[in-house]
C-alpha cells in the first residue's frame, strides 16, 4: 500500500497518509476540519528490494566476471617459492624437512 502526501490549502498542513490504491481520496484537513485538502503529487518511493538475489553484482555479465577475476588473481602477492626436500640449505646441508636441534 502507498504512502500519500497531502496538503491542506486552508491551513497548510501538510502530511503523509498511508492507504490503499482503491481508496478514495481524503478531503477533511484533520488538524482544521476544513474540507480543503488536496493530493499532492510525488516521486514515490521506488522499490525496495530485501532478502537474496537482488544486488546489482548477481546480474553482471560473464565477461565483467572473467575480467574482475583475472584482475583479482594479478593484484595478489605472489608467495615466495618454498624449497624442496633435497635442495641444500644456506649452511650448505640438506635439509631433512625437521627442525635443527642444537
Amino acid at each position: 500500500m502507498p504512502t500519500y502526501d497531502y496538503e491542506c490549502d486552508a491551513c497548510h498542513h501538510k502530511f503523509e497518509h498511508f492507504q490503499t490504491m482503491s481508496s478514495s481520496v481524503k478531503r477533511k484537513c484533520p488538524k482544521c476540519g476544513k474540507p480543503k485538502l488536496r493530493r499532492l503529487i510525488g516521486g514515490g518511493g521506488g522499490f525496495l528490494f530485501k532478502g537474496s538475489g537482488f544486488y546489482i553484482t548477481d546480474y553482471r555479465s560473464d565477461s565483467y566476471k572473467k575480467a574482475a577475476e583475472a584482475d583479482k588473481k594479478a593484484s595478489e602477492p605472489k608467495a615466495p617459492a618454498e624449497k624442496s626436500s633435497g635442495e641444500k640449505s644456506s649452511s650448505g646441508e640438506k635439509s631433512s624437512g625437521k627442525p635443527k636441534q642444537e
